[in-house]
């Protein structure tokens, strides 16, 4: 149902209209829109007061009928700021002032919450109006007032006799708890002047007006609120907190430096979690009120928190270099004092790369700059590891900082600075003489190993400048450093390993694979060159599964490396791995056509040789299609095209079944002379 002729005509306040249509006694004056607002109500709202007039003129009128949400006529005037309507609506013997919408707001409610003391005045000259009902919010007029500083209508309220000053709403804050924490002094003034005022009434957290002021930084709220003799200082809340804490915690200088102006005040009271205003000023870096609380000769400067953490621990993790400095000139601040994680000062400075910091508390005689976390990390350890170069260089340069301890898998601080790629930091530890640069981790695995790994080329060439570094350590799997780098390709670092007299060039890893295997198996032709021309490297060794050099380059088609080899009088040509599979056998199967060719032109490789499951290199090529390497293989003499496998099935068979048509047609030419069922 949508709005009447009436309701329109009110709403846009056209009040000729609506005397005509009130002329007619067929007329319901209270009929409402779809939304039950009447036409009494949307003139209110936009404050028509000559439709009003002329609608309360009607004694069946009724003011009172409220909207779907609750909203009265009156409200609606006292929210908008309507005084003269509101005036109009109030004097009506049959209007109720208190009647509130689904939010719990009155009238006053909303002309308090506004500051409008005109609308305020004329409700509170109402006896019937109720000062202290409060809103879904808990909050009462008096309370939203005293909320958004309306001094002039908390003055108004507090007038009446009736009025509860100390009413709270939902979380337990009171009238001048709010006005308080928004730092209204004059609206402070008007409730403290009141006789029945708890001035540490506290909220449901425990906190108290002086509490939230200082939280806020109210210099003016916090003076005004000391000036009174029953006002608690260090009242804390239920976590502890004092308003001290507070204004530490949120950096406000003015009002800590008021709160310690009492003798009476303990600077250095934790919460309950240990934390103290000096802990909490230095986590979070306000060097001003770090200042003002070493001031005070009753501030410990390394009371730790329950986790173990004390001022200077913090501001050191933190960064923050004023409060580092100011904590540092307190002559009684513990250095060394661990956190729960076990981290030092130094050691979170370290970790950061804060070399102002590092610099600073190395200075210091107490401090211990080998001090390990929990795990075992000391601050060089760490510095090396995120490659903090200055602060690496100052560890370095303390005589009693051990640069081989190890963490608990055994790696040292020079195996990570290796492991991340730390150049710089690698230099600087490998100019300390009592660094071991050969120290192998609990996986087996050296500085050298993780840098041949990780082809660090740079750093292999300042290890391997050391003569104490064994360049054929193996990890855990065999693996030297050469194997890493032949397997890479990596010519330059090779070059360097294989012009140390001590160089191991044959070493297999535990599976048999040389580094002369993985360069030909990979095709790095010039590390094979390399490697070949070494002594002592057998280019036709097998690993453990029966694969050579050459098979794995036959095998993946590196035309260019199955010549180098077969160019070497002492490679077989014909060595089959474990599962009986030649060079010849796996290059046909994968179609490399110019390796077939290589191989074909050896009198020593046999092309019927089968494989452990009867498969011939023609048997292979014919199964995937590669006409190309059928044609070669064809061409060879005593090539045996019908061969089968030990299931009976032969080349044609595989590729009749797998549709390789022109190999067919290689298979079983119209002439064909050859038996090749």
């Amino acid at each position: 149902m949508g709005a009447t002729p009436l309701a329109w005509a009110a709403g846009n306040g056209h009040v000729e209209v609506v005397e005509i249509l009130l002329g007619r006694e067929d007329i319901d004056p209270n009929k409402s829109t779809e939304y039950d607002e009447t036409p009494l109500l949307l003139a209110a709202e936009s404050g028509y007061e000559g439709v009003v007039k002329i609608l309360l003129a009607r004694e069946d009128v009724d003011p009172n009928k409220s909207a779907e949400d609750g909203d009265t006529p009156l409200l609606m005037a006292a929210e908008n700021r309507h005084e003269e309507v509101v005036k109009l609506l109030l004097c009506r013997d049959d209007i109720d002032p208190n009647r509130s919408n689904w939010e719990g707001q009155t009238p006053l409610w909303w002309a308090a919450d506004g500051g409008h003391e005109g609308l305020v005045k004329l409700l509170l000259e109402r006896d019937d109006v109720d000062l202290n009902k409060p809103g879904e919010n808990g909050q009462t007029p008096l309370c939203c007032a005293a909320y958004n500083g309306h001094e002039g209508v908390v003055k108004m309220l507090l007038g009446r006799s009736d009025v509860d000053p100390n009413k709270t709403d939902f979380d337990g804050s009171s009238p001048l708890m709010r006005a308080a924490e928004g730092g209204y002094v004059g609206a402070m003034k008007f409730l403290l002047n009141w006789a029945d005022v708890d001035p540490n009434d506290p909220n449901i957290e425990g906190q108290t007006p002086l509490c939230r002021a200082a939280y806020k930084g109210h210099d003016g709220a916090v003076k005004l609120l000391l000036g009174r003799e029953d006002v608690i200082l260090d009242q804390p809340g239920k976590d502890g907190k004092t308003p001290l804490w507070w204004a530490s915690r949120n950096g406000h200088e003015g009002v800590v430096e008021i709160l310690l102006g009492r003798g009476d005040v303990n600077p250095d009271k934790p919460n309950k979690h240990g934390e103290t205003p000096l802990n909490c000023a230095a986590s979070t870096g306000h060097e001003g009120v770090v200042e003002l609380l070493l001031g005070r000769d009753d501030v410990n400067p390394s009371k730790p928190d329950e986790g173990g953490r004390t001022p200077l621990w913090w501001a050191a993790r933190n960064g923050y270099e004023g409060v580092v400095r100011l904590l540092l000139g307190r002559g009684d601040a513990d250095l060394n004092k661990l956190g729960d994680d076990g981290r030092t000062p130094l050691l979170w400075a370290a970790v950061k790369g804060q070399e102002w910091m590092v610099k600073w508390l190395l200075r210091r005689d107490d401090v211990n700059p080998d001090e390990p976390d929990k795990h075992g990390l000391t601050p060089l350890y760490w510095a090396a590891r995120s490659g903090r170069e200055g602060a690496v260089r100052m560890l370095l340069g303390r005589s009693d900082v051990n640069p081989n301890k190890q963490d608990r898998d055994g790696r040292t601080p020079l195996n990570c600075a290796v492991y991340n790629g730390h150049n710089g930091v690698v230099k600087l530890l490998l100019g300390r003489n009592d660094v071991s640069p050969d120290n192998l981790d609990r996986h087996g695995q050296t500085p050298l190993y993780w840098a041949s790994c990780g082809g660090r080329e740079e750093v292999v060439k300042m290890l391997l400048g050391r003569g104490d570094v064994n360049p054929n350590k193996q990890n855990k799997d065999g693996y030297t450093p050469l194997w890493w780098f032949a397997r890479r390709g990596n010519i330059g670092v090779v070059q360097l390993l294989l012009g140390r007299d001590d160089i191991n060039s044959d070493k297999p890893d535990n599976y048999g694979r040389s580094p002369l295997l993985w360069a030909a198996c990979f095709g790095h032709e010039e590390v094979v060159k390399l490697l070949l021309g070494q002594e002592g490297v057998d280019p036709d060794k097998p690993a453990e599964d029966g694969r050579t050099p050459l098979w794995w380059a036959a095998r993946n088609g590196h035309q260019g490396m199955v010549k180098i080899l077969l160019g070497r009088g002492d490679v077989n040509p014909d060595n089959p791995n474990k599962h009986g599979e030649t060079p010849l056998n796996c290059s046909a199967c994968g179609g490399h056509e110019g390796v077939v060719k290589l191989l074909l032109r050896r009198d020593d490789v046999d092309p019927n040789k089968p494989d452990e499951g009867g498969r011939t290199p023609l048997w292979w090529a014919a199964c995937n299609g590669h006409e190309g390497v059928v044609k070669l293989l064809l061409g060879r003499e005593g090539i045996s095209p019908g061969k089968p496998n030990i299931r009976g099935r032969t080349p044609l068979w595989w590729a009749t079944k797998n549709g390789h048509t022109g190999v067919i047609a290689l298979l079983q030419p119209p002439s064909a002379t050859h038996n090749t069922a």
